[in-house]
């Protein structure tokens, strides 16, 4: 019988007839179904190449964990490091029977266990050099910021090594450059004082020489010569000088090497072996105390004040008045009352056949000393005996310096 005729002007007729010409064939997908000569998918050999290279991504980038292929399974197996891998025969029963294997933190697998611990002690050691000189690098180019690098060289094969930092704290302090460097601790030491860490040394350095470049200082006094060194600082570092104290010593050197003519022609008088730069040398000698230093700077400012008054006046006798607590604006106004009236109060008292009117009677009115009242009475007494014209040519009043001393005492 005829099959009825597909009327192909209408959808359905169309569809009707393709699905005469085209039956539905069977799926055939060879990517799943198409097998190689060992018998193996195209899927199944790219899931085998994923397995590999899981397990390889895991053995390069964990520090605790190894992986495998399973044969069998093709699952990926992990497991700690250097864990030994068993072997699955296919039969079900799990055997111990293949060799061992050792995986080392970047992958590579050994059979033997003497070689591996052997190449995972090399790869330490590689790592502890290269660790080692990178830290050598960097500290060799700070230390070479401060001209100090040489004093690292010295000790680089210790760094090299990989040294704990206390090991090498103990190799680089010990190292010749390094002595020569800081040799300043030594005197601290010597002279009963605690050795000071490195920053602290190299911070004192900085805050000297900043001091003496703000003063004014000539270079020789903080140059910098081999390491670094800057020789003029060791005593000062030596001798427990604080920055602070360092400033008040120039400050007093100062007064005297810049002071006026009378002050330096006094310095002089008084300390014969000091020049100028001799001076500043001695006030910066922690040898030579403070407070010492500044007692001796008053003389010379109090001596000041007597040659600008044209008197004379002692080293000791400038040290009394010092003591005694008169300053260089005190000398100044008490030397030029004293040298007012002075000639004339010794004319009349030879003149009126008295004791001797002289300069260390009118220094102790004037200055308040002690024997005070006894020089007032003797300056009272002669000026009785010729009042108005002795007062009228001296002048000579305590009044005004004991009203500007009274708190001084």
């Amino acid at each position: 019988m005829a099959e009825p005729r597909v009327n192909t002007n209408t959808l359905e007729g169309i569809l009707a007839a393709s699905a005469k010409v085209a039956p539905e064939a069977a799926i055939d997908d060879s990517y799943y179904t198409k097998k190689d000569s060992q018998g193996k998918t195209q899927a199944q050999r790219d899931a085998a190449k994923n397995a590999l290279a899981t397990a390889a991504t895991i053995r390069a980038n964990s520090t605790t964990k190894s992986a495998r292929v399973d044969p069998i399974t093709g699952k990926v197996v992990t497991m700690a490091k250097g864990t030994p891998v068993v072997s699955n025969d296919g039969s079900g029963d799990i055997t111990t029977t293949a060799a061992t294997t050792y995986t080392a933190p970047d992958g590579k697998i050994f059979t033997n266990l003497d070689t591996y611990n052997a190449y995972i002690q090399k790869t330490k050691d590689e790592e502890k050099r290269r660790a080692g000189q990178s830290a050598y690098d960097i500290l060799f180019n700070e230390f070479d910021k401060y001209g100090m690098g040489s004093l690292v060289s010295e000790v680089k094969q210790y760094i090299v090594d990989g040294l704990s930092p206390a090991e090498f704290t103990i190799k680089l302090r010990a190292s010749k450059p390094y002595q020569e460097r800081f040799a300043a601790n030594a005197k601290r030491i010597a002279n009963g004082f605690k050795a000071i860490d490195e920053a602290t040394y190299l911070g004192l350095e900085d805050s000297y020489q900043s001091i003496m470049q703000n003063y004014g200082l000539p270079v020789s006094y903080y140059e910098k010569g081999a390491l670094g060194v800057q020789k003029g600082f060791e005593d000062l570092i030596g001798g427990n000088v604080d920055p602070v104290t360092l400033e008040e010593r120039i400050i007093e050197g100062q007064k005297v090497t810049k002071g006026n003519k009378a002050i330096i022609d006094t310095a002089k008088q008084f300390f014969p072996t000091l020049t100028d730069g001799d001076f500043l040398g001695y006030v910066l000698n922690p040898k030579n105390g403070l407070q010492d230093i500044k007692r001796k700077v008053t003389a010379v400012e109090i001596g000041a004040g007597a040659v600008e008054a044209d008197l004379n006046i002692g080293l000791e006798r400038a040290l009394e008045l010092g003591t005694a607590g008169i300053n260089k604006a005190q000398a100044k106004q008490g030397f030029a009352a004293i040298g007012t009236g002075l000639q004339r109060g010794s004319q009349l008292a030879s003149i009126y056949g008295e004791d001797p009117y002289t300069q260390t009677t009118a220094e102790t009115e004037v200055f308040g000393l002690a024997g005070k009242t006894k020089a007032t009475r003797e300056r009272e007494k002669i000026t009785g005996l010729e009042k108005a014209e002795f007062g009228k040519k001296t002048g000579i009043s305590s009044a005004a310096l004991a009203r500007d001393r009274a708190g001084a005492y």
